[in-house]
Formats: structure tokens, sequence, C-alpha cells
């Protein structure tokens, strides 16, 4: 019975694993076996099932009304089973384990990255696998333990905990400013070029705070990009006045680079906040990598 209960979750594995990198390849490579070995425990769970969990085609794959229900149940078993796992194990054994991390690609690539390359010389057997990107990942459905995000927790499924407040600041090059002129007031803003990051809600509505009162000022742009380090590239070449967390300009200012602008009005503040879910146990490997954000965010 045993046996049995282990090769079908190594199915349910490979299946998730599948899944979540959209090929056979890139799963078995996750997995540390072979596509072959890979496809065959897919098929092994398939036939067991009695339904067809993958549509492959040679150019293409996905999944199947009935893969995506058992997906969504699959990543809840195996995420218990490695709890319950780790919970004995840790006791014994300094935390190891893998670790899927997702976090915004600016914050990512500014400050992140070199924060989990310390975390990994500090903790040898744990692995990290993170995934910049500035699109909003359920956590839950695609699998990771842990995930950066700037800004207020609006789903209630998940457990926030603040590593840092974070600043959002308006700034342009001196080559620009020199050409178009400093704006002083925040009506100013609708005289100038902007470059709007798609990722701020509200889009080219930038707000602004005057006399303790929240206003919008409706900018205008040629430049509309999905990333914070794009469009400081595109600020740092004199294309207009751009709208950062401060952590991505940071730099820039204090070499001159880039100018801040109306700081008067500009006084709002986010938090940026490690999220995981909900859960009656929480792994160690998590843990300590949680705890290690606090601490170098702080």
């Amino acid at each position: 019975m045993a046996l049995i209960i282990m090769d079908v979750l190594t199915g349910m594995r490979s299946f998730c694993a599948v899944a979540q990198q959209q090929s056979f390849t890139k799963a078995a490579k996750f997995m540390g076996i072979s596509p072959a070995l890979c496809s065959k425990y897919i098929g092994q769970l398939e036939g067991r099932l009695g339904v067809r969990l993958l549509n492959r085609t040679t150019r293409s794959l996905s999944l199947t009304e009935q893969g995506r229900s058992y997906l969504e149940h699959c990543l809840v078993v195996i995420r218990e089973f490695d709890l319950a796992e780790a919970s004995v194990q840790e006791t014994q054994h300094a935390p190891q384990g893998h670790i899927r991390l997702s976090a915004p690609r600016a914050l990512g690539e500014s400050f992140l990255v070199a924060v989990i390359a310390d975390f990994l010389e500090t903790y040898p057997d744990i692995s990290v696998e993170t995934k910049l990107s500035d699109r909003f990942v359920n956590i839950v459905e695609e699998g990771f333990d842990l995930a950066v995000r700037i800004g207020a927790l609006e789903d209630s499924a998940l457990v926030a905990r603040k590593l840092s407040p974070m600043s959002v600041v308006l700034c342009a090059s001196p080559d620009y400013l020199a050409r178009a002129g400093t704006p002083q007031y925040p009506e100013d803003m609708i005289h100038h070029q902007c470059i709007i990051d798609s990722n701020f809600r509200g889009g080219n509505l930038w707000p602004f705070l005057v006399e303790g009162e929240k206003i919008t000022v409706a900018v205008k742009g040629r430049a509309t990009v999905n990333s914070a380090l794009a469009c400081r590239d595109l600020a740092l070449r004199g294309m207009g006045i751009i709208r950062s967390p401060d952590q991505v300009v940071a730099q820039d200012i204090a070499a001159g680079r880039l100018v801040a602008l109306l700081p008067q009005y500009v006084g709002f503040q986010f938090g940026v906040y490690a999220v995981y879910p909900h859960s009656r146990y929480l792994a160690a490997k998590t843990r300590v990598l949680l705890d290690y954000l606090v601490m170098r965010f702080s």
C-alpha cells in the first residue's frame, strides 16, 4: 500500500511540474529525472484515473478540463504531505529543501536577488527558485511557498508580514528639466512628457497630496511600459518624468543622474510585504527565509 501511495504521489508531482513549467523537458530537469520517465509517471497516473489530464501535441501542451481541476487538488495534497514530513524532519536537521519564491521584477533585480544569494550562502541545504514577474501570481494554485509584494494585501486567504515601508517619488533627468522646465505644482504636470508605468494602478492618473487632500492629475506621455526599471532607463535618457518606487531610483538621485520632483506633494507610503498561504504549519525552510527577508529589508 505504501508503495502504491508513493507511486501516485510521484505521478502527482510530475503532473504538477509539467503543468507549471508547460514543458516535459523543463519539468523533468526540475525534478532531476529524464523526460521519458516524467512522461511515464504521468501516463501511469492518467491510466489509474482513467482520464486524460494533458493535451499533448508536437508544438503545445495544455491542461484538459479534468486536468485543471485535478491540479488544484494535487497542489494541496503535495503541500500538506511536504509540510507533514518537514514538521518531523526539522526537529532533527537544519532547515533544508526547495523554496519557490515570487517577486516583482524591479524589486528582484535591484535588491532581492542579492539578498537571496547571501541567504543561500547562509543556508547551504536550502535551494531557492525565484520567479521575477510583474504578473500577479496566485501563489496557492501555482505552487509558490512565498511571494514578495508591494502594496496593500487584498487576498484574505494569505498571511502578510511587512518587510519595509516604501515611498514613491517623481523624478527626471537634468537634461529633460533643462529642456522642459521643472514643475513647481502638481497641475504643472499636464505640460510635461511623463513615462507611464502600467504596473501602477491608475495608469496616467497620478495622485498628489495638496493641503492634506488627495487629488489626481491626468498626465500624458508617449512611452508606457510595465517595468519600473525600464521607466528608469527611459528617464535617464531624458524622455520625461517618471513615478517610481524609491529603491529603484535612489542611487540615481543620490548621484545626480535623476532629480526628485515635487517631494512636498508626493507623500504616499506603500509597504513591501512577504505573503504566504494560511497554513496550520509553516515549514522551517520557509520560516528561515521569511525571517531573513525581514532582517535584510529592515
